[in-house]
């Protein structure tokens, strides 16, 4: 569809536009068929050949459709010797493209939730083993590995490479209240088989790990400690995901033709996808696009959460509902306590950044360093979902209360986003407010003015205080102050009193009209409310 898009724009224009572009490699995990089949590849091979020409010992954090699948094949078929798949890449002529015995292990691949994951090792080493005309007489998956290693050693008189992506995807599926106990035992079973690996060194060429967290150093790296990790700072920060300059370099004609789709100019719409797909940062220094993001929207030609759709896990928003996790827009923690993830003790924060929904956003002093979301798609998609659960409703029912809500602001129908506001707070158990009151009216209030489309802020600070929540539209302010268990009057009398309004005094000047408004919530609604125009 799109080729044929950029033939009829090259029509219509007279551009010089390519008639065949390299295809988008959405969902392409394989090396060999991404470069045999005419799929547009990012040349990474430069920051690839420090890892092979380095130590051989390498784990690699990332968040999910990162590419992390991508570069465990890149290198699966550089240690394969497969030097024609590399014709035109930087490191086409920097190796001498020996042929390894490859070992790839995919926990995404294995059917450890029917098997159980002790079997699905096995299977799968079984499975390498045969890809070698190999066979293994060992009992356990720890034995058999070590058989495996050393047979191959001996077979073909070369060290042997072991590659395996995704390693924490049997303790990531488990990790909800009522599964926690097969996370832990996934985890045990996990570090009898690395145990080994640290005693095959002998063997072994090259050994690389990736997953989306890592789990504290007492649990599986307890015997893997001779491993370079690699996930933060250093030049693997640029890795994978992709740079602007390489957003700029490989993707001009996908950046000029959907441009014209969008009718804007290019410039413009770079500065839109910086803000959609940009901002993930693993040095503290330098800003990443989320690839899968990249390629999905120069596909459909439209900004939409692409990456957020592929699977949020329900443990992680429920843990940050029961931890009244909402405000949640920046966080400063130190680098240590980034590093560990325990399953006994779960780290709203700690799994944030982990599975890619926080992102460091600045290196404030020694290891301290500030969290964020890191871009738009991020920051929305997680407001929708906390949203959702807050009001224990679906998020295609809360979506449309907050598009009914920035119309109503938009007709300055004040009285109709009073309604909305009481559908969002209908459904939820009363015994839930008993519990939790305020901050539960507060934690609604706080995700629903976020989401609006204006520009909106919530609990907004002033040199007086804090504003619960300011509309701007193109007309007009609205500031909100929402009092529990109290009346309307004593709302308005506190933005009064602190004098709220003084913050938006040039936009009044420039002929804005400011409304204060005071709202009481009690049992489950809204009571009353009170407007007044300054």
């Amino acid at each position: 569809m799109i080729h044929f898009f950029v033939f009829l724009l090259k029509k219509k224009l007279k551009k010089e536009i390519p008639f065949i572009m390299k295809k988008l490699p959405i969902g392409i995990q394989d090396f060999e068929k991404l470069r045999t089949t005419g799929f547009l590849y990012v040349d990474k091979t430069e920051r690839i050949f420090d890892l092979v020409d380095g130590a051989g010992y390498y784990f690699l954090s990332r968040p999910r459709r990162f590419g992390k699948s991508l570069l465990v094949s890149t290198l699966k078929e550089i240690f394969s010797g497969k030097k024609e798949l590399f014709e035109g890449l930087w490191i086409e002529d920097k190796i001498d493209w020996k042929k390894h015995p490859v070992i790839h292990f995919s926990f995404t691949e294995m059917d450890y939730k029917n098997l159980g994951l002790e079997k699905a090792i096995e299977e799968n080493l079984f499975y390498q083993a045969s890809l070698f005309e190999i066979n293994l007489d060992s009992e356990t998956i720890t034995s058999q590995l070590q058989e495996l290693v050393r047979k191959l050693h001996k077979k073909f008189d070369e060290r042997v490479v072991i590659l395996i992506d995704e390693y924490d995807k049997p303790i990531i599926d488990f990790l909800g209240k009522d599964e926690i106990h097969i996370a832990a035992e996934n985890r045990d079973i996990m570090k009898n088989f690395y145990s080994p690996i640290k005693s095959l060194d002998p063997h072994l060429r090259f050994f690389f790990l990736t997953g989306v967290s890592r789990f504290s150093k007492v649990s599986i790296f307890s015997d893997l400690n001779n491993l370079n990790d690699i996930s933060l700072g250093g030049s693997s920060s640029d890795l994978l995901g992709y740079t602007e300059q390489e957003i700029l370099n490989y993707f001009d004609d996908y950046i000029t033709i959907t441009a014209k789709a969008n009718e804007i100019s290019e410039n413009k719409l770079l500065d839109q996808m910086r803000s959609w797909y940009n901002g993930y940062n693993f040095d503290g220094a330098n800003k990443i696009y989320n690839p899968f993001s990249v390629l999905n929207f120069f596909d459909k030609q439209k900004f939409n959460n692409y990456w957020f759709k592929t699977g949020t896990p329900t443990f992680l928003i429920k843990l940050l509902e029961e931890n009244e996790y909402y405000n949640i827009e920046e966080i400063e923690t130190s680098l240590d306590a980034l590093e560990k993830f325990e399953i006994t003790n779960l780290n709203p924060i700690v799994i944030l950044f982990q599975t890619g929904y926080f992102t460091i956003k600045k290196h404030l002093i020694a290891d301290i360093y500030l969290l964020g979301y890191p871009n738009k798609e991020v920051r929305r998609s997680m407001n929708q979902l906390l949203l959702a659960e807050y009001t224990k409703k679906e998020t295609t029912h809360t979506t449309n209360l907050i598009y009914q809500i920035t119309k109503s602001f938009d007709k300055n129908e004040l009285d109709k986003v009073f309604v909305h506001l009481n559908s969002l707070f209908a459904s939820i158990p009363y015994q839930i407010f008993e519990t939790k009151k305020e901050n539960y009216y507060h934690s609604i209030i706080y995700l629903t003015f976020k989401l609006l489309g204006y520009y909106t802020q919530s609990e907004v600070s002033t040199s007086e205080g804090r504003i619960d929540a300011v509309v701007q539209t193109e007309n007009n302010i609205y500031i909100l102050e929402f009092k529990v268990n109290d009346t309307a009057e004593k709302a308005i009398e506190q933005i009064k009193n602190k004098n709220y309004t003084e913050k938006y005094k040039a936009e009044k000047e420039n002929g804005k009209t400011i409304y204060i408004i005071g709202v009481a919530c009690n049992e489950k609604t809204i009571k009353e409310y009170l407007i007044e125009k300054i």
